[in-house]
C-alpha cells in the first residue's frame, strides 16, 4: 500500500513538473505579448515612460554632477523623489499635484519660519509648549479642512504636504539649528523636480485630460448606437442565447455600453484634471463639468440598453415567427436613433453644433408605423381564451420539459408535465405520496423549476407579451434621445462650438452595420 502511494505522489509530482516547465518556457511569449497589446492599445503610454525615464535623469544630475552636488548637497534627491510623485500619465493631473506639491511646500515652510521666529523670542521651556500648541491647532485646522468637499476635490493633496512639511520645519527647528537652511536646500530641489515634470508634461508630447475626456464622450455615443443596432439586429435574428451568455465578454453588445456604466469616477476624475490644464478657448471658460453630467444622462440611456439587451436572454421568449411581423418598423426606429447617436457624436468630436434636423420626420414616421403594426395584431397581444395549446409559454414550458424528460431521481421518472391546473394538482398528488420515501430538501431542489414552470404555463398570457417589453424599451430611448440632444446643445452652447454646416452629415449602413462619417468640415483638433 506504501508502494502505490509513493508511485502515486512521484507521478503527481513529475506531472507537476512537467505543466510547471511548460508554463516556464511559455513565459517569455506571453510576457512580450502582454507588453505588445499594452503598447498597441495605446501608445501614449510608452512615450509616457520615455518622458518619466528622462524626466528621472535630468533629476539625478543634481545628485550625480559634481558641481551640482555641492550647491544643493544632500537634498537633491528630494528632486528625484518629486518627479517620482508628480509626474503623471496627463498634463492635467501632473499640474494639479505639482501645483499642489509647490503651493503646499511655499505656504508650510512661510508658517514654519514665522512660528519658528516667534518661538525663538521666548524662553526654551515656553518654546517648547509653543511649538506644540503650534503642531497641535495646525494639524486639528488642516486635517478639518481636508473634509470641505471643495478643498477635498482640489487640493486634498496639497494640504497633506503642508500639513507634512509643516511639522517636520516646525518640529525639527527645535533640535536642529541649521534647520532653514535645508528647508531652503528642501524647497530648492522640490521646485526644481516640479519644474522638470512641467516642461515635459507641457511641451514634450503632452496628454491633455481634457481631450481624454472629450474623446471618452464620443466613443461613449457611438458605443451606446452600435449596441442598440446590434441588439435589435440579434433579437430579429434569432441569435442563440446560449452563446450571447457565454460569451458576454466578447459581446459587442456589451462592449458598448460597458464603456459608458463605468465612466462616472473617470468622467469626474477628467474632469478635475483638466480644469487645471490651460483653456482651449479663450472666449469662455471651457465647461468641463458639462461632460461630467452628459457622462450622467448617457448613463440613463445606456441602462435602458441593458434591458434591451436583457430581452435578448430572457427564458421566456417571443416566436420568431411573430417578432417578424414588426421588423421592419423596429429596424426603423434603431436606424434612426442609431444615427441621431452618431450625429451628436460627429458634432462633439468636431466642436459644432448638431444638425437642426437630427431628430427627422423618418423617426417620427418609423414609430407611427411601429404602432400602426402592433395595433395590427390584436389577437396577438390580447391573447385566446379557446387556444391554450398554442401558448407561447406553454411552449416554452414543453421544451424544457421535454430536455429533461430522460433525468431520474432515485430511479423515479420526473413527470411528464401539462399546461394546465391539472398538471399542477397531479403533481402535488404524486408529492404527497412520496413524501416520506424522499428527502424533502433534495426532492425540492430537482423539482422545484418545473413546479414554477407548470404555474406560469397554467396562466392565459399573451404570445406576444416579451415582444411588448422589447418595444417599449426601444420607444424609451427614443424619449431619452431627447435628454441627450438637450445637454449635447447646451454643451456646444457654452463651448462656444461653431455652427452646423450643410454637409455635414451621418450615413449609417444598418445592414452592413457599418458607420460611413462623411465630414465636409472636419475639425482635427477634435478627431483622433
Amino acid at each position: 500500500m506504501e508502494l502505490v502511494m509513493a508511485m502515486v505522489a512521484k507521478e503527481s509530482l513529475k506531472k507537476n513538473m512537467e505543466v510547471f516547465s511548460e508554463k516556464l518556457k511559455r513565459f517569455p511569449g506571453l510576457f512580450w505579448q502582454t507588453v505588445w497589446r499594452v503598447g498597441r492599445d495605446d501608445p501614449r503610454r510608452v512615450v509616457h515612460a520615455l518622458k518619466v525615464g528622462l524626466s528621472l535623469t535630468l533629476a539625478s544630475l543634481l545628485y550625480l554632477l559634481e558641481p551640482l552636488f555641492k550647491g544643493i548637497g544632500q537634498n537633491a534627491i528630494w528632486a528625484v523623489m518629486t518627479v517620482v510623485v508628480v509626474l503623471e500619465f496627463t498634463s492635467g493631473a501632473t499640474l494639479c499635484k505639482g501645483l499642489n506639491r509647490g503651493l503646499g511646500t511655499l505656504l508650510a515652510g512661510s508658517l514654519a519660519f514665522f512660528i519658528g521666529y516667534i518661538a525663538e523670542k521666548t524662553g526654551h521651556v515656553f518654546r517648547a509648549v509653543f511649538i506644540g500648541t503650534a503642531v497641535f491647532v495646525i494639524g486639528t485646522t488642516t486635517t478639518y479642512l481636508r473634509f470641505f468637499p471643495y478643498i477635498k476635490r482640489n487640493y486634498d493633496y496639497g494640504v497633506v504636504i503642508f500639513l507634512l512639511t509643516f511639522n517636520l520645519i516646525t518640529v525639527s527647528s527645535y533640535r536642529v539649528t541649521s534647520v532653514l537652511k535645508i528647508a531652503h536646500e528642501r524647497f530648492y530641489t522640490i521646485a526644481i523636480g516640479c519644474g522638470i515634470c512641467l516642461v515635459m508634461t507641457l511641451f514634450i508630447f503632452p496628454i491633455w485630460s481634457g481631450e481624454d475626456l472629450h474623446n471618452s464622450t464620443v466613443i461613449k455615443l457611438e458605443g451606446l448606437a452600435k449596441s442598440i443596432e446590434a441588439c435589435v439586429s440579434a433579437y430579429f435574428n434569432d441569435v442563440e442565447k446560449e452563446t450571447t451568455q457565454d460569451k458576454s465578454s466578447e459581446d459587442p453588445i456589451y462592449k458598448g455600453y460597458k464603456a459608458v456604466l463605468d465612466s462616472k469616477s473617470q468622467d469626474e476624475t477628467l474632469a478635475l484634471h483638466a480644469s487645471w490644464e490651460p483653456r482651449h478657448s479663450r472666449h469662455c471658460r471651457y465647461p468641463w463639468q458639462q461632460y461630467v453630467k452628459l457622462g450622467a444622462v448617457l448613463r440613463h440611456f445606456g441602462y435602458t440598453v441593458v434591458a434591451l439587451h436583457g430581452c435578448l436572454q430572457s427564458e421566456i421568449q417571443t416566436p420568431q415567427h411573430c417578432r417578424i411581423l414588426f421588423k421592419d418598423p423596429c429596424i426603423r426606429v434603431t436606424n434612426e436613433v442609431s444615427k441621431a447617436l452618431m450625429e451628436l457624436a460627429n458634432s462633439i468630436r468636431n466642436r459644432r453644433h448638431c444638425s437642426p434636423e437630427i431628430l427627422s420626420d423618418n423617426l417620427h414616421e418609423a414609430l407611427q408605423d411601429l404602432n400602426n403594426a402592433i395595433k395590427s395584431q390584436p389577437r396577438l397581444f390580447l391573447g385566446s381564451n379557446k387556444n391554450q395549446a398554442t401558448n407561447m409559454l406553454a411552449l416554452a414550458a414543453a421544451h424544457a420539459n421535454s430536455s429533461q424528460k430522460h433525468e431520474k431521481y432515485n430511479g423515479v421518472s420526473l413527470p411528464s408535465f401539462k399546461t394546465d391546473n391539472s398538471a399542477l394538482l397531479e403533481w402535488k398528488s404524486k408529492r404527497m405520496i412520496n413524501e416520506h420515501s424522499k428527502s424533502e430538501a433534495a426532492e425540492r431542489k430537482v423539482l422545484r423549476p418545473q413546479l414554477s414552470k407548470i404555474a406560469i404555463t397554467s396562466l392565459e398570457f399573451s404570445e406576444a407579451l416579451p415582444f411588448a417589453a422589447f418595444a417599449s424599451l426601444l420607444v424609451e430611448t427614443v424619449a431619452r434621445l431627447d435628454n441627450i440632444i438637450e445637454e449635447v446643445e447646451e454643451l456646444g452652447r457654452i463651448a462656444c462650438f461653431k455652427e452646423f454646416k450643410p454637409g455635414d452629415e451621418v450615413i449609417i449602413n444598418f445592414k452592413t452595420q457599418k458607420v460611413d462619417v462623411t465630414l465636409n468640415h472636419f475639425s482635427s483638433q477634435g478627431a483622433e
